[in-house]
């Protein structure tokens, strides 16, 4: 199986996303782990069922400030699932550390918003709203890579309406790249007032300082200069973590590829 994006909870126990094949079918899963130095044990699955697939398969992970864990997940190419409530694909899944569904969901299960294609980053702002960036139509549609403010119940669309268009009950994202550009938005992070998401296809670190309405506008950084960046991360020591992906299939390989980039955050 593949292993995507650790997450640590407080009580020292770790949760990856994990991709595995059962029966000819590919599959996803949240497992949670123990870790004690470098190794891993006590392997538990706390989320299984979840359709996967080589593409839209969404994978991130991230534990929110009510201290439920949540997860994005790709409509795995069956674009219908993003609009059925009791599909998990094409949503962003809430759940207790143990897997456990919150009291509070909106429909009874794990799913906390829905008619996502492919989201890939999750962040909380100040405030304490949640964010995510998510994948817009590829092939000959390509573009309307969005980054959504998330409520809980929303209905963002998917496969219904995409860029700016609008459809009552349903949500349009706060910012999208539009027809013209590709951002390919990977992971997602919170830091002084802005968003900061990495863009594979995108090649750039991009910025989203969040206005008192929750506005957002769009700066750009390292353009073209390290290639496909798939997530961004702050670390303990204040500085940014840049993780490349030039390997993955779709990427011209630069010398020393695949790398871990640290900047200073005085972009």
């Amino acid at each position: 199986g593949m292993a995507i994006h650790p997450r640590f909870s407080s009580n020292g126990l770790v949760y990856l996303y994990s991709t595995t094949s059962e029966s000819g079918k590919v599959m996803n899963r949240v497992e949670r782990y123990k870790l004690t130095g470098d190794t891993l044990s006590d392997r538990t699955v706390i989320l299984s069922g979840i359709k996967g697939s080589s593409n839209h398969d969404g994978g991130r992970i991230a534990f929110g400030p009510d201290g439920y864990l949540y997860v994005t997940v790709g409509d795995a190419e069956t674009q219908s699932a993003a609009q059925d409530k009791n599909s998990l694909n094409g949503k962003i899944l809430r759940i207790k550390d143990d897997g456990s569904i919150p009291a509070d969901n909106p429909f009874s299960n794990a799913v906390y918003s829905m008619g996502h294609r492919n989201p890939q980053g999750l962040a909380w702002g100040s405030k304490g709203q949640l964010w995510a960036t998510e994948h817009g139509p590829s092939g000959a549609q390509t573009g309307n890579d969005e980054i959504n403010l998330i409520v809980k119940g929303g209905n963002y669309g998917w496969p219904e309406i995409k860029g700016q268009e609008t459809k009552e009950g349903m949500i349009t994202p706060v910012l999208e790249s539009g027809k013209s550009d590709t951002w390919a938005p990977s992971g997602l992070m919170f830091y002084k007032g802005s968003l900061y998401f990495a863009g594979l296809r995108g090649e750039t670190l991009y910025q989203a300082p969040i206005g008192n309405n929750n506005s957002l506008t769009l700066s750009k950084h390292f353009s073209g200069e390290f290639g496909r960046l798939r997530t961004v991360s702050l670390g303990p020591d204040g500085y940014f973590y840049l993780l490349t992906s030039n390997r993955d299939g779709r990427g011209k390989v630069k010398d020393g590829d695949d790398k871990v980039i640290k900047i200073k955050p005085t972009l």
